[in-house]
């Protein structure tokens, strides 16, 4: 009796062990499996209290079949066969070969396929691992590609842009090579000429020198009118002390700013000091031409000073060329024109034509206002053009809100004076340069003022605020440039002969913009148009007709779009829109670009051939063009 029931308690304790080894072997499997091994161990437990109280053989026979192939477990079967035969005449023992096959089931656990299952998943989860591995291959050549990899500009626009700006070069190249001949076979013509005349040359009258008070006055006069045709302040300081040096007066000094001017020059034991406020009558482009051949004249040795103020006064009080019917169309050409080149649709140039309509016969008609009306005109405008723009983007469903927006307030746009004030700051001029930013972020500040107001007055329709997506093909861009380019000359007032090469000028930049889009991006498209265009107007302004390089930039400063770039900014800002500040932070890239392209292309000015002046006279810091005469145009 006490081998059978030590019998007992061992095979009892194996089946304990063998469903506990389950239990763990469940635990361990994945989810499937560890459902299967613990049903599986709830049986084996079960059984187990069945083969305590006595139910034994039914769980036994039902689970016989599974394990019936793991018949190890009777192994232990011969070693408790010697036990019944001290007592083979005890009936008791006969049950024990039923409680032998009992840990049969209990390695039911079957958790066995546990193991089974296991590696199924081991083997899954790693083997999409090579496979990415694979797919992936090698690291990539470029983190960032290059730009003419992502480039969307068809390549035919590309060619032709090409082109355009191997045209321009040429002509720049031909232009400089001809003019130098010509200056060459002028001077020795006047070699020539002058021997029979030297002793007439030395019998000829001098004018008198002028006097300090005249230097003066002029100094003052001049620097006042280069201001206000938006010369830099140094080309103003140093076109000043020239003249100054020129007429027997050194030692000048001068404080330029956007809004004031100071000038001493000594004046016996003491010292002369003039001041004046600048800014506040700005020339149109027919003054700036004649401003640019007046200063040319007062640098010259022996010029009469007294003549040459008295002409800076007359060129102020000039006529303009164009009426006020033909600035009202010029200013309704350059609003369409700017439309094209933003990707407007024939819908988007329609309404851009009636806004620009409407607002160039404000400007027409109101004329030279002060601060306090010009700030109201500029906050109504950009709210009655707003507010037309979104309550027509309702019914219109192709229209497109940015060119039909920003093209009839084009001139309320501080393009020109945000550049020229980061080309002031690259060369120095801390004050004026900062000065001029702020006046133009101000500016940027009132017409996002007005726009956001007239959005929450009529609301914003569900449209893209990009152009429309029905642009009118690859050459629309080049014919709104050069409408473009017509419209601002006639607005501006302009000399109607200056109206092709201003176009050229424009042409060669956006030429080159659209190649420094393809292979820089968009920032840097900017720096390769200013570049590109800064030669060209240094060469064009040196034909009789050519403009001052001053009245080419400026419409320049205007496509390269740094003042729309910056609306749209400050826009979205105001509106909520986190993707304003990096609109921001394009426009003052893109000015920094156009800054860096004029002072690089005027380095390489420089070195075109023909005669070359002092660059203060033409506003920007490059190569002044010889004095040439001008004929007078008809106005229209």
């Amino acid at each position: 009796m006490r081998r059978t029931g030590t019998a007992r308690v061992a095979a009892l304790l194996l089946v304990l062990l063998l469903a506990l080894v389950g239990v763990v072997a469940a635990a361990g499997g994945p989810a499937g499996a560890a459902t299967d091994a613990g049903g599986s161990t709830r049986q084996g437990t079960a059984e187990q209290q069945g083969a305590t109280t006595g139910d034994g053989q039914e769980a036994g026979t039902g689970a016989a079949p599974v394990p019936s192939p793991s018949a190890s477990p009777a192994q232990p079967a011969p070693t408790t066969s010697p036990v019944p035969t001290p007592t083979p005449t005890q009936q008791v023992p006969a049950p024990e070969p039923t409680t032998v096959p009992q840990p049969a089931p209990a390695p039911t656990e079957t958790a066995e396929p546990a193991p089974s299952s296991t590696p199924t998943p081991t083997p899954t989860t790693p083997a999409p691992t090579p496979d990415e591995e694979e797919a992936t291959g090698p690291p990539p050549r470029f983190s960032v590609p290059p730009a003419v990899t992502t480039t969307s500009t068809p390549w035919t626009e590309l060619i032709g842009a090409l082109a355009v700006v191997v045209a321009g070069a040429v002509a720049v190249v031909a232009i400089s090579a001809r003019r130098a001949r010509h200056a060459a076979a002028a001077g020795a013509a006047a070699g020539a000429g002058s021997t029979g005349t030297a002793a007439d040359a030395d019998t000829a009258e001098l004018p008198a020198p002028a006097t300090p008070a005249e230097v003066l006055r002029l100094m003052v006069v001049a620097g006042e009118a280069m201001v206000d045709a938006g010369h830099t302040v140094s080309s103003v300081g140093d076109t000043l002390e020239e003249i100054a040096a020129v007429h027997g007066v050194p030692g000048t000094e001068t404080v330029v700013l956007p809004t004031a001017l100071l000038v001493s020059v000594p004046d016996g034991d003491g010292v002369a000091t003039a001041a004046v406020s600048t800014g506040r009558r700005p020339l149109l482009l027919h003054q700036v031409d004649d401003l640019t051949d007046v200063l040319r004249d007062a640098v010259e040795p022996g010029a009469d000073v007294a003549g040459v103020t008295a002409r800076i006064a007359l060129l102020r009080a000039a006529s303009p060329p164009f009426g006020m019917l033909a600035r009202l169309g010029g200013y309704l050409l350059l609003s369409v024109g700017l439309a094209a080149l933003l990707g407007g649709s024939w819908v988007d140039l329609l309404v851009a034509a009636g806004l620009g309509l409407a607002v160039g016969a404000v400007q027409v008609t109101v004329g030279p206002m002060p601060t306090g009306v010009e700030v109201l005109v500029t906050v109504a405008s950009a709210f009655v053009v707003s507010a037309v723009v979104l309550l027509a983007a309702r019914v219109v469903p192709d229209l497109g809100v940015l060119p039909s927006l920003i093209a009839p307030l084009v001139l309320f746009l501080p393009g020109g004076l945000l550049t020229t004030g980061v080309i002031e700051l690259a060369t120095g001029q801390m004050l004026s340069g900062a000065g001029r930013i702020a006046a133009g972020a101000m500016q940027l500040v009132l017409l996002a003022g007005g726009i956001v107001a007239a959005a929450a007055l009529v609301g914003v329709p569900a449209v893209e605020l990009a152009a429309s997506s029905n642009p009118l093909g690859p050459v629309a861009p080049w014919v709104g440039v050069a409408v473009f380019g017509a419209g601002t000359v006639v607005y501006r007032c302009g000399r109607p002969r200056s109206i092709g090469w201003v176009v050229l000028v424009l042409a060669v930049a956006y030429g080159a913009q659209v190649l420094g889009d393809a292979l820089l991006g968009g920032a840097l498209s900017a720096f390769v148009g200013a570049l590109a265009m800064t030669p060209v107007a240094l060469a064009v302004a040196r034909f009789p007709s050519g403009p001052s390089p001053l009245v080419s930039f400026l419409p320049a400063f205007w496509l390269l779009v740094p003042g729309a770039l910056g609306l749209v900014g400050v826009t979205s800002l105001l509106d909520g829109d986190s993707n304003g500040v990096s609109t921001l932070v394009t426009t003052g890239g893109t000015m920094v670009a156009i800054a860096l392209g004029v002072l690089v292309g005027l380095s390489a000015a420089r070195g075109l051939p023909g005669r070359q002046r002092r660059w203060s006279l033409g506003g920007v810091p490059g190569v002044l063009p010889p004095r040439l005469p001008h004929r007078a145009d008809p106005p229209v």
